[in-house]
């Protein structure tokens, strides 16, 4: 994941909404997510806005809120047409267990599971299809997954953004921060070693005084 992290980070331009385009679209409508999640792909995609490089924050908002959007449709239409021969299949069969509390979560939030289940990694990329399998009325389901897919796409957008933003003001301090931490760290480290030496000396006499006792 790191390597796949320092790589959209140094991307720009269009390619950057294509690539976090691609990550939340995949996470929810390949039913068993994607290799990065796409909370990590919204909050990338932020940051690089708050860089100003060629990215513009409310097309990337845009971007990320229209594609968790399709990606739940997708996922619905999979497990809609799709569900019983693939609730059958090994990955699922192996993960049975995440799928009965995904499914659990559905029967007890009904519909709402749907705008619960984005904000929640493991339901948000099982919910849409478990919920095409079991036949949730589309209409229903669309309203649920309009809201939760806008909330979270703006809200993990604007986190990525924001933290962009404070590194960028901070950038010039973060040796001089270092550095008295680890000064402070290792002051700390020698006064409790010495503290503890100075405690332990004057009862060493005595515990030697009873070793020869004994």
């Amino acid at each position: 994941m790191g390597s796949i992290t320092h790589w959209l980070g140094g991307l720009s331009g269009p390619l950057v909404y294509a690539v976090v385009a691609a990550l939340v679209f995949s996470e929810d409508a390949l039913f068993v997510g994607f290799v990065l999640p796409g909370e990590t792909a919204a909050v990338l995609g932020g940051t690089i806005a708050a860089a100003h490089r060629g990215v513009d924050l409310p097309l990337m908002m845009l971007v990320v809120v229209l594609a968790a959007i399709l990606g739940d449709t997708v996922g619905y239409a999979v497990g809609r047409y799709f569900g019983p021969r693939l609730l059958e299949t090994g990955p699922a069969v192996r993960h049975r267990d995440k799928l009965d509390r995904a499914r659990g979560f559905i029967r007890e939030k009904g519909p709402a599971a749907v705008f619960f289940g984005r904000f929640v990694a493991l339901f948000r990329a099982l919910v849409p299809t478990l919920s095409g399998a079991s036949h949730m009325p589309y209409k229903r389901f669309a309203v649920f997954n309009v809201a939760g897919g806008t909330l979270w796409g703006v809200g993990f957008t604007l986190l990525g953004f924001a933290a962009g933003s404070a590194y960028a003001r901070v950038e010039h301090l973060v040796g001089t921060v270092v550095a008295v931490v680890v000064g402070a760290l290792v002051v700390l480290a020698l006064g409790i070693w010495l503290w503890r030496r100075h405690r332990r000396e004057p009862g060493e006499p005595a515990a030697r005084a009873d070793d020869r006792s004994k």
